[in-house]
């Protein structure tokens, strides 16, 4: 299982990194169907090691011709907060649940429904108008939800990042990936502020320094790979990868129904 578990991490970090969904949105799906651990645990896992790997392709995109533009930052900044409420809501779920799987399903039917709607989206949007907003009260607002979101679902992040950033901010795929990262990095920081503060899950280990390690690695390679894709082939690659979570997430659905 924690071969596994670290393989999925390399990989996941690898193609989050190129196309800006993180990692977790992969791993936590995965985690969930075939590790006996709580919600919170997996969650813990799947959010430090997506931090990890959110620290190094930042670093590794600095001086690249990708730069993240002054509405990433109020977008950032909401995403902070937003990735503390996450954290505050996933709390009050998980303890006001009688079966501890209750969280576990919750989170996978949002993941569902959260794939699906960003798949069509991705898949139809040069024929769907898009806005480009420039105030940084809405920007704030829209990383607020942004980081809500990855936090309770434990995720780092996800496809509804790349969706908004294309709808209301009109980026391209690679402005859309650094972007989302940037975001990712603030809302999951916050929760493992939050996390560290509160009392960590139990978990192993001897699985999360693999997975950070993976993640750096996977980061790494994700960096380079996405220097040398297109716009178009970073595009392909984030439409399957929504086929598969969609998939793995409604394995999950119906295990923990």
């Amino acid at each position: 299982m924690t071969a596994i578990v670290i393989i999925t991490a390399f990989i996941a970090t690898i193609l989050g990194s190129i196309s800006g969904i993180g990692g977790g949105v992969i791993i936590k799906p995965v985690m969930d169907a075939i590790c006996p651990f709580s919600a919170s645990t997996i969650s813990f896992l799947s959010g430090t090691t997506v931090l990890t790997m959110t620290i190094v392709s930042l670093l590794r995109s600095r001086g690249g011709e990708v730069r993240i533009d002054r509405r990433g930052t109020f977008l950032a900044i909401g995403g902070a907060a937003g990735g503390l409420v996450g954290k505050l809501i996933f709390s009050y779920v998980s303890s006001g649940a009688s079966d501890p799987s209750f969280v576990s399903l919750v989170q996978n039917i949002v993941m569902v429904v959260l794939t699906v709607t960003v798949f069509f989206y991705v898949r139809y949007k040069a024929r769907i108008r898009t806005l480009s907003v420039t105030n940084p009260a809405l920007s704030s607002f829209l990383g607020f939800l942004l980081g809500m979101l990855s936090s309770f679902l434990g995720i780092g992040g996800g496809p509804i990042n790349i969706m908004l950033l294309s709808y209301f901010f009109s980026m391209d795929s690679k402005s859309a990936a650094l972007t989302s990262l940037y975001i990712i990095f603030f809302s999951q920081a916050v929760s493992f502020i939050s996390t560290a503060i509160e009392g960590f899950p139990p978990f192993e280990p001897l699985m999360l320094v693999p997975m950070m390690a993976a993640a750096v690695l996977g980061a790494t390679i994700g960096r380079s790979v996405s220097r040398r894709l297109s716009g178009h082939g970073v595009d392909v690659l984030f439409q399957c990868m929504l086929v598969i979570i969609t998939l793995i997430s409604i394995y999950n659905c119906i295990r923990f129904a």
